[in-house]
């Protein structure tokens, strides 16, 4: 059992002439669908660019019966559990808010497609997925994947060896003989997928900056036909911390100490990515002067003339460590709100009664006029609930 590298097949007692026929009906009907759906694709991208982080999936490959690629005395599925644990206890203890979810917290086998769906069923923000890589005894170096067309032969490898595990699993992997992974599969699963790739792409670009940073060999960010990134629903990575079959490499990953430095490096890739989703200026860095006050202390924001049960649309202009009051100089001519978030105070201008539309055009408004990192944010009955949520409650 195979699976399916073709989307399509042509009998072999048609016409030349016929199959190219077919061919062409076929390629047509093929990109007018992937055009539908980028269209639909670009008219959610606004709407999800705001999303809080409120829950990750750590998966750590392989496990039970399946060690992953052997090193000389260490395994895949021991050295990622490792880390994923590390990783996970991280951004608990930072964030208390955040859900952490594990596809595994110890040493048992789960099926490709249940780590997806454990991803999927607890609507996680984030799915990381931590491997170890295999290979000549002289490869080195980390790279992080997102689901896409392999470009060398090294990737389509490294994305066959982590989808085998199939065949491990209690059908031997029956369930997936239909699966396609062709070309124009994929192509369509990643416009189907566009409104999480940029954000996926972004975080993979943070991890390997981090791994960079320990030392670790920097290989890139690339693509592969991963089951487990196909079936997910969110911004989703593939991470290759190193090759066990090299005997340097070996000796770091199995070491303890090494392992939390990997962990840590993923995390403070993981923080640089939440700050940058909720609006946080990571180019300048959080805010920590306090400004004097030159305006009225407590603005009002008229939100008690809306409906307590409407959705209103903000748009978030400033993040600081420290509370800030409204400034003349930097805020001069808003009516500015502030809310309080994982320890940081945040701050917003206009306010949007069921109306994303204007508080999008009014988002554009605000980066033309000096804050470059603005963005929607959404309020009902004074908690601040997700884009996506608060445009299908006001549909």
């Amino acid at each position: 059992m195979t699976i399916r590298m073709q989307s399509y097949k042509i009998s072999a007692d048609n016409t030349l002439e016929s199959k190219k026929t077919v061919f062409g009906k076929l390629q047509f009907l093929l990109w007018i669908s992937l055009f539908f759906i980028s269209l639909n694709v670009h008219a959610q991208k606004d709407e999800l660019n705001a999303q809080t982080i409120r829950t990750v999936c750590i998966d750590a490959g392989h496990g039970g019966k399946d060690p992953g690629c052997l090193g000389a005395s260490s395994n895949e599925k021991t050295v990622c559990l490792n880390m994923a644990l590390k990783l996970g206890e991280k951004i608990k203890s930072t964030y208390p808010n955040i859900k952490v979810v594990y596809t595994r917290d110890k040493d048992v086998f789960v099926e490709l497609d249940e780590r997806a769906k454990i991803a999927n069923k607890n609507k996680s923000d984030l799915f990381i997925c931590i491997h170890a890589n295999a290979a000549s005894s002289s490869a080195f170096g980390a790279e992080t994947y997102v689901l896409g067309l392999h470009r060398t032969s090294a990737q389509e490898k490294i994305a066959e060896r982590e989808n085998s595990t199939i065949y491990l699993e209690s059908d031997g992997g029956e369930k997936y003989k239909d699966f396609d992974l062709s070309p124009d599969a994929i192509i369509a699963r990643q416009l189907q997928l566009a409104i999480y790739l940029d954000q996926s792409i972004n975080f993979a670009s943070k991890v390997q900056a981090e791994l960079k940073g320990l030392g670790r060999y920097d290989r890139g960010v690339k693509q592969a036909g991963f089951l487990v990134l196909y079936k997910t629903t969110m911004p989703s990575v593939l991470i290759e911390t190193g090759f066990l079959t090299n005997p340097d490499e070996e000796k770091f990953l199995r070491d303890t100490a090494s392992q939390t430095k990997m962990a840590n490096a993923m995390f403070v890739a993981f923080q640089k990515y939440k700050n940058e989703l909720e609006g946080v200026d990571t180019m300048k860095g959080i805010h920590t002067d306090n400004h004097e006050v030159e305006a009225d202390k407590n603005p009002k924001d008229g939100t008690a003339s809306f409906n307590p049960n409407s959705v209103l649309f903000r748009v978030q202009i400033e993040t600081s460590a420290k509370k800030l009051q409204p400034n003349v100089d930097r805020f001069r001519g808003l009516n500015i709100w502030e809310y309080s978030q994982d320890g940081l105070y945040k701050y917003t201008a206009g306010i949007f009664e069921n109306d994303f539309k204007s508080a999008n055009e009014f988002k554009n408004q605000m980066r033309e006029k000096g804050f470059p990192y603005a963005f929607v944010v959404a309020f009902q009955n004074g908690e601040r609930i997700s884009i996506d949520h608060a445009i299908q409650l006001t549909k």
